[in-house]
């Protein structure tokens, strides 16, 4: 199993754009194959910062997933309001490898 981290810059103007955008991909990365750990948005501390989880069974799996993004209608949707919102400025993306007992 791989998991995908995500640390996203936010415009703190506009959570409520960015909610929507990762209530969308939650559906999406389930829709995939994945299992999506969820969203945490600002609440106290940092108002600009959020993180996102994901997991594929393996980084094959992760791979076809997002080459298959490019071609998906859902997919594609999402990157668009992504972009015409500006939702957030950026993000960075690391892998895990998760351990249990």
């Amino acid at each position: 199993m791989i998991t995908c981290h995500l640390r996203y810059v936010l415009d703190p103007t506009k959570i409520n754009e960015f909610e929507q955008y990762g209530k969308t991909w939650i559906q999406l990365v389930r829709k995939s194959g994945g299992i999506h750990h969820g969203y945490m948005l600002p609440s106290e501390g940092a108002s600009n910062i959020a993180l996102a989880s994901f997991s594929f069974p393996s980084l094959a799996a992760y791979e076809a997933y997002r080459t298959k993004s490019f071609d998906d209608p859902g997919c594609q949707a999402a990157f668009k309001y992504a972009e015409e919102t500006r939702c957030f400025l950026s993000y960075e993306r690391t892998f895990f490898r998760p351990v249990f007992e």
